[in-house]
């Protein structure tokens, strides 16, 4: 059946329209897909990155922990609901515990090269740390999380019970003036927490005197 010029031209435009609309779904679907499943975060070593982890349950069950993609503004609120918390996980508020995740932060600094450590304090709840990664992030978190939480549930006598959230917050730090609003921001943690009356009388933070740890 012969058919025109025009209706050749209508119908070439009909298809385009449907490759483009189905493309565009199919790209849609894709990004729907990688999100739920929580894309991979990127991080670069020898670029500082600021890493933040919680205790297995430590917010309430209808909140979750913002991921690597969420926005300053929902981190900060999910910190002040993590520093303001009198109920639940507080097992970093123990001086043995906190004291075994601060040597084992330390550890990986002087003793496995993973990272150059610059900043981190140890909530009760929760760590913040300031870092310039010398191998893989993901290798580092995990030698750092699994040790601690075997250690941790060994000292509270819960082996075999989930210590650490698997999610976490990570952010690359793009610059000089952001590094050093970070590091202060994680040293003066308990101090906005009500926890100490200046950085230096925390215990469980690098701007304790003994920590000694150097800066970029």
């Amino acid at each position: 059946m012969y058919m025109g010029s025009s209706m050749w031209g209508r119908l070439s435009i009909g298809l385009l329209t449907f490759v483009t609309s189905l493309q565009a779904k199919t790209h849609y679907l894709k990004l729907t897909i990688l999100h739920r499943r929580r894309l991979p975060h990127y991080h670069a070593i020898e670029q500082p990155v600021f890493l933040t982890w919680r205790l297995y349950g430590s917010l309430p069950v209808n909140r979750s922990f913002p991921s690597a993609i969420a926005s300053g503004q929902a981190f900060l609120a999910m910190d002040r609901i993590l520093d303001n918390a009198r109920t639940g996980p507080l097992f970093l508020r123990m001086p043995e515990v906190a004291a075994m995740v601060m040597d084992a932060i330390q550890y990986r600094d002087h003793n496995l090269s993973q990272y150059r450590l610059h900043s981190f304090v140890i909530m009760p709840n929760h760590v913040h740390l300031l870092v310039t990664p010398l191998v893989a992030v993901s290798k580092m978190m995990h030698s750092l999380k699994r040790f601690t939480a075997k250690e941790g549930n060994r000292m509270l006598g819960l082996t075999g019970k989930p210590f650490w959230q698997d999610e976490s917050y990570d952010r690359l730090v793009r610059n000089d003036k952001e590094f050093e609003r970070i590091a202060n921001y994680i040293e003066m943690n308990p101090v906005k927490a009500g926890l100490a009356s200046t950085p230096e009388t925390f215990p469980w933070s690098s701007a304790w005197p003994i920590a000694n740890r150097p800066q970029v």
